[in-house]
């Protein structure tokens, strides 16, 4: 008889198919089944930055709107883009699981999509062209122009919101927990998983940049469309080979019943004893495919929730394992904090960055570089460095630390944090630099083009894409990993609030900062002009944004507690990299007695 045939080949952490059967790993999941995932996310990826990464010419260009209200609109969209994860999470978790969740989101995002590329391709949906040099004198787009635009960009929002959350947490679902080898990959997961999807956004930041500044927004917008479409069929086409997880209920009345509970019990004594606390039997976790989680000292006054006080309203009693998951998601509530300022940064790229490369030469012989195309360096940037962080920095790590991942999962996201105080430093220095050539050659109040190439802006894109090889990608697995089980899909969407949010903020300082330094007559610091701005100024202020912000980051995690393994799969590891890996697992001894 095979191993396939046999009980060691099924899963053991609680995936099944989508009739709810045990699913045997040989059948389901792996890398076969994250081919047909990580193909969709390649192309999603395209769509979506075909438009987020030129919107901000698209707003300027053809809605006629200002530097500082189109950055906003920019701004603010993607941040709504980032956000709306947390109800596709709650979905996934709770109701209807991460695949049907997908399924339906993928459609609204579609819709979305083809609606967005109706607006700019039907004349009278869009403002006449106008060739003014300051857009204040263009005619400005109608109510029910901007009412179709927007209302195609906010309906993909709604689609994003579904599976931006699912689609990466259904591939690390492929993987079993249980299963050394099988950590091992998921291990590497979440690297590959951010190289492979770059290819669709170097697409996007390249070549539909190209097509929709030079050829057309119809077909710039059309294509990533098509390729929405195609990619949907791709998932759908890759069901048979996936392996799901059951939903298991609202993941925020379960944590809002432990606060409360706790908070009626504020004068409640604790006992010493954790088996005193309130607990399920073992069996009751086992045929839901759950997970139970032992007491931890961390966040002590939530213990009080699963005190015994004769009362088992589920408002006033619950569960050591529920109250564990609670603090899990809480626990991470400061790393989410530290992780805001970055995405402020982050933020830059399509709009102030881009805005940058409107004023710098952008010939090279007849060929004209669209500035938004600049990103694809970041995306360039990001790949290289990824594989080298996989292949070179981790096998050496290993070896020094002893840690299978090479470096925990947090001191990656710091020396990321550190990248982006460089990173706004550099680009203060190269905005004095435009800003002086800008002065020589006299077009600072014309807003005339700066005779500097530009490619004088390369530093800060690069650095944009190594930082984000470090923070971007232990941003999301670190979330994913120390979420609880039942509440992957919520965990995982932690790591998009925190651009969500780095958006909004980013639209509020640079509305903040351009009405204060215009104050009592001065000039002040974002204009639409940017020649006779002081950007210089303003990505200052970022640096040293993000050098306070490092510091509260050492603060936060010189107190952080990461939550304890469900299997003994990274033990496994750890001693294969001593040289002494265990014959037998825990699993594979409890499953012989």
């Amino acid at each position: 008889m095979g191993v396939e045939n046999g009980d060691d080949d099924y899963t053991q952490d609680g995936t099944v198919d989508l009739k709810g059967n045990p699913v045997r790993r040989s059948k389901r999941g792996g890398w076969t089944a994250c081919f047909f995932v990580v193909v969709y996310e390649v192309f999603e990826r395209m769509a979506y930055y075909g438009i987020s990464s030129n919107l901000v010419i698209y707003l300027t260009e053809k809605l006629h709107q200002g530097t500082v209200s189109s950055a906003n609109n920019v701004t603010n969209w993607v941040g709504t883009v980032w956000m709306t994860p947390i109800l596709g999470a709650y979905f996934a978790d709770a109701h209807l699981g991460r695949y049907l969740t997908f399924v339906i989101a993928s459609a609204i995002y579609l819709s979305g999509m083809s609606l967005l590329t109706l607006a700019v391709s039907v004349p009278g949906l869009k403002p006449p062209q106008c060739v003014e040099s300051d857009m204040a004198d263009c005619k400005k787009a109608s109510t029910l122009q901007l009412a179709i635009f927007y209302g195609a960009l906010y309906t993909l929002t709604v689609g994003t919101g579904g599976t931006k959350p699912n689609i990466s947490t259904i591939g690390a679902d492929q993987f079993d927990d249980f299963d050394p080898k099988e950590k091992g990959h998921k291990l590497s997961f979440f690297n590959w998983w951010m190289f492979s999807i770059f290819f669709g956004t170097l697409f996007a930041n390249t070549v539909l940049v190209y097509i929709q500044d030079n050829v057309g927004w119809t077909l710039g917008y059309g294509l990533p469309t098509a390729g929405l479409a195609i990619s949907i069929m791709i998932f759908l086409a890759g069901t048979p080979f996936y392996r799901h997880r059951v939903p298991s209920g609202s993941p925020f009345s379960r944590m809002a019943k432990v606060i409360v509970a706790a908070l009626r019990k504020w004068n409640t004594p604790i006992p010493n004893d954790p088996k005193e606390l309130f607990e399920l039997d073992l069996e009751e976790y086992a045929k839901k495919g759950k997970f139970r989680i032992d007491s931890t000292p961390t966040l002590r006054f939530l213990n009080k929730a699963c005190v015994k006080t004769g009362s088992k309203d589920p408002w006033m009693l619950c569960s050591v394992t529920q109250v564990e998951e609670t603090k899990q998601m809480l626990r991470m509530l400061p790393i989410l904090i530290a992780t805001f300022v970055p995405s402020v940064m982050i933020a830059q790229v399509n709009t102030l960055f881009v805005k940058q490369g409107t004023t710098l030469d952008r010939g090279i012989g007849n060929f004209h570089i669209p500035p938004a195309s600049l990103a694809g360096f970041v995306t360039i940037s990001m790949l290289i460095s990824v594989v080298i962080y996989d292949r070179f920095f981790v096998p050496t790590m290993r070896r020094l630390t002893k840690n299978p991942r090479g470096i925990s999962l947090l001191q990656r996201m710091g020396i990321g944090l550190v990248f982006h105080i460089f990173i706004m430093m550099i680009a203060s220095l190269i905005e004095r630099r435009r800003l002086g050539t800008a002065k020589d050659h006299g077009v600072v109040e014309s807003g005339g083009q700066v005779p500097l190439s530009i490619f004088i802006l390369l530093p800060q894109f690069v650095l944009m894409g190594t930082a984000d090889a470090f923070l971007e990608v232990a941003k999301i697995e670190f979330f994913y990993d120390q979420a609880p089980e039942s509440m992957k899909s919520l965990g995982t969407s932690y790591s998009m609030t925190s651009l969500g949010i780095g958006n909004f903020l980013s639209s509020f300082l640079l509305s903040t900062v351009s009405r204060i330094t215009k104050k009592h007559g001065h000039h002040g610091w974002i204009l639409n002009n940017l020649n006779a701005s002081h950007l210089d100024y303003y990505y200052a202020f970022f640096a040293i944004l993000n050098l306070l912000n490092f510091f509260f980051f050492l603060v936060i995690t010189k107190y952080y507690v990461y939550k304890a393994e469900v299997s003994d799969s990274m033990e496994v590891l750890e001693g294969q990299l001593r040289g002494m890996a265990p014959a037998v697992t825990n699993q594979e001894e409890s499953r012989r007695r």
